[in-house]
């Protein structure tokens, strides 16, 4: 292990690190490219340029390092904090997935036990929770396009490994918004046979990792494929309907304005009862959450899963989007302030329920005061 110390080059190693603390990029890199300074080297908290960089959620600097040949998972710091810990303290998403990418261990726990993404989540940064819990290295997909064993064929085609990794890594995965990205990606449904066998093979072998298994990516890979298998199920018997939109309606149908979901409630609480592994930690949460959760009760279960997933959130920058569940930059609608959207394709996909209400939404919303027509209701009025 490298210590610090005056080095042949009359650099001391310590400067590498005052460089970082000044982001200086260039500087660091000239100490690098002499040669002077080990990439590894480490400090006297145990702690490499890596995570001094990471630590200070410099992007940049961290991509530097790690082109430099930086351990991704090196150092030996006092509390064993790794870099992905401290890029996720400093909340930088896009830093977060960098680390990632280049072979981070998400599961990796400091002193008091806790991962990069439980730190993420104790400080309030869900992006980079969501960030972490949602990586699936693209390789894990590809792994599958290969033919193997006494196979003839591969169990994926090589076509289909960027809609299914894409899939993969969205971060909002509520069954509508699955439903809409393979709208949007009709390949996935021309081929979903063998898209649910693979995302249930991926998920099989993500919780045979030993150690560095990821059960909250095994869990919500196996969400996936079980989404994916009732819809696939809707197309029987669609009489010519589109299979997809006939799924989205039956998600969306709702007896109680600004309710839950019958259907939904229903489907999200039996792909949780599926999945195959009953004594992991997170089947534990769930079925204890749901179970103190009546059918359609708040939060119900997509509530409970996206919390459980993405990090719990004391308080929301947004309300929901009524359609999706997607909470970025929805707006409400302009005539009765009641239901909020993402955007107008998810208005017009809830319109059909929304429509019901709207107008007596309206009503009480210019009893308090607020000038609004009422006339004419129209599904576009974002």
């Amino acid at each position: 292990m490298a210590e610090t110390g005056e080095t042949p080059g009359g650099e001391t190693e310590a400067t590498i690190f005052t460089l970082i603390s000044k982001d200086d990029v260039q500087g660091v890199t000239e100490i690098l490219r002499t040669g002077s300074v080990n990439v590894d080297i480490v400090d006297e908290h145990g702690m490499t340029p890596l995570q001094h960089a990471a630590y200070r959620g410099n992007e940049t600097m961290c991509r530097m390092l790690l082109d430099r040949g930086a351990d991704v998972n090196g150092g030996n710091h006092n509390n064993n904090y790794t870099a992905l810990h401290f890029a996720a303290l400093s909340g930088k998403s896009a830093l977060c997935q960098v680390l990632l990418q280049a072979g981070a261990k998400s599961h990796a726990v400091n002193s008091v036990g806790r991962t990069p993404a439980q730190m993420a989540a104790f400080v309030g940064n869900h992006g980079c929770v969501s960030t972490i819990n949602n990586f699936v290295d693209r390789k894990d997909v590809e792994y599958f396009t290969s033919v193997r064993g006494l196979e003839t064929d591969p169990k994926l085609q090589s076509f289909l490994v960027s809609p299914v990794h894409n899939l993969i890594m969205q971060i909002n995965f509520h069954p509508v918004r699955v439903a809409l990205y393979v709208k949007k990606n009709n390949i996935l449904l021309e081929h979903i046979p063998e898209v649910i066998q693979v995302l249930k093979l991926i998920s099989e072998r993500e919780m045979k990792k030993g150690a560095d298994a990821n059960e909250i990516t095994a869990f919500k890979i196996h969400l996936l494929s079980f989404i994916l298998t009732k819809m696939q199920e809707e197309s029987v018997g669609a009489k010519g309907h589109d299979p997809v939109e006939n799924f989205i309606k039956k998600m969306l149908r709702c007896k109680t304005p600004g309710g839950i979901p019958e259907q939904l409630d229903i489907l999200l609480r039996e792909g949780v009862r599926a999945f195959p592994f009953r004594e992991t930690t997170i089947m534990q949460q769930l079925v204890t959450n749901l179970a103190h959760t009546k059918l359609c009760e708040d939060p119900g279960a997509w509530g409970i899963i996206s919390s459980v997933v993405n990090g719990h959130k004391g308080f929301r920058d947004n309300d929901p989007c009524a359609t999706c569940g997607d909470e970025k930059g929805s707006k409400k609608c302009s005539r009765c302030h009641f239901d909020a959207y993402c955007d107008k394709d998810c208005q017009l996909l809830h319109w059909f329920v929304h429509k019901k209400y709207c107008k007596a939404k309206a009503e009480e919303w210019a009893k308090r005061g607020t000038d609004t027509s009422i006339e004419n209701p129209e599904p576009i009025v974002l």
